[in-house]
């Protein structure tokens, strides 16, 4: 299996995949091993390229007349244009980030996070896993992101590797609530169960809800069990490429509070989210993850940090 060299210029892979977007990749030598879709697939930096393998990934050219059986590499899509899409390698990422406030706060984030991209996540494994992500931190949510695929999802290997996809909302409509709470769901194990429910029966549409305005999409979103306005705003980013959408969770909570706005002032969670939605503008989305990360990692290296009395 040889690597397919992927031009990645204004990129940064490991910001990217640790930045809180999603949870399954794990670091492995010089590279990451994780899925894209029902795909496995490794893949390292250097430079401006990314070197990429994929089992069952065809190289960039048509099926051949009469391909053999879903499932071999003739069947499976190019991994170059797989890894780009995946990563949004095509989003111009020089005007988006040119496009921010010029504020320190967002300045300082923009820095930081440079090369870090919004991930175009499949849509079911993306609202799945942030159901499970409600008041949970990042490193509990890839805790139960991987008890799920390796109890529900199907088995793949990738060279000496094995990764697991994210288990169908068929497979989990199926399972039983305690089945789910083994894999230290809590409460969360009810609503995820409902609605795959909905999910697989058709109920919920989520690929005919792309084609639905960012209000209407969130309404929907917001009317599954277990999503709320936080939840409903990661899957309109991360899932339908709503880049106007800002998650407000705790840590950006704390970011507007203590930035943007005077201590004595009260601020109610309606009033950030309207000052978000018009300070931030259209790209705010990208804005919310470069302030996000930049928050998480500040706060990291600060108690990692010996202090002195």
């Amino acid at each position: 299996m040889k690597f397919t060299k992927i031009r990645a210029s204004d990129f940064n892979l490991e910001k990217t995949l640790n930045s809180g977007q999603v949870f399954h990749w794990e670091k492995v030598g010089d590279g990451f091993v994780g899925t894209i879709g029902e795909f496995p697939v490794y893949m390292e930096q250097h430079r401006g390229f990314l070197r990429t393998k994929m089992e069952g990934g065809a190289p960039a050219t048509r099926p051949a007349q009469g391909a053999a059986s879903p499932g071999s590499q003739e069947f499976a899509p190019p991994v170059r244009e797989l890894v780009t899409h995946y990563f949004a390698l095509d989003h111009p990422l020089a005007e988006i980030c040119d496009s921010f406030p010029k504020d320190p706060v967002m300045n300082a984030a923009r820095d930081f996070c440079h090369g870090l991209r919004i991930i175009r996540q499949p849509k079911w494994e993306c609202l799945a896993t942030f159901i499970c992500s409600s008041m949970k931190q990042v490193a509990h949510i890839r805790q139960i992101s991987l008890a799920l695929r390796k109890r529900f999802g199907e088995q793949r290997r990738i060279g000496n590797h094995l990764v697991h996809t994210f288990a169908s909302p068929r497979r989990l409509a199926q399972a039983s609530e305690k089945e789910l709470r083994d894999c230290k769901l809590g409460y969360r194990a009810k609503n995820l169960r409902a609605t795959a429910r909905l999910v697989s029966s058709g109920e919920a549409d989520l690929e005919a809800w792309s084609a639905l305005s960012d209000a209407e999409l969130r309404k929907q979103l917001c009317a599954l069990p277990g999503v709320g306005p936080k939840i409903a705003n990661c899957v309109m980013l991360f899932a339908y490429e709503r880049q106007r959408a800002f998650p407000i969770d705790v840590w950006i909570e704390r970011v507007l509070r203590q930035h943007y706005f005077s201590p004595r002032k009260k601020m109610t969670a309606q009033r950030l989210r309207e000052f978000s939605e018009t300070y931030f503008g259209e790209h705010g989305g990208y804005a919310q993850q470069y302030l996000f990360h930049h928050a998480r990692m500040r706060w990291r290296r600060h108690w990692s940090t010996p202090q002195s009395s």
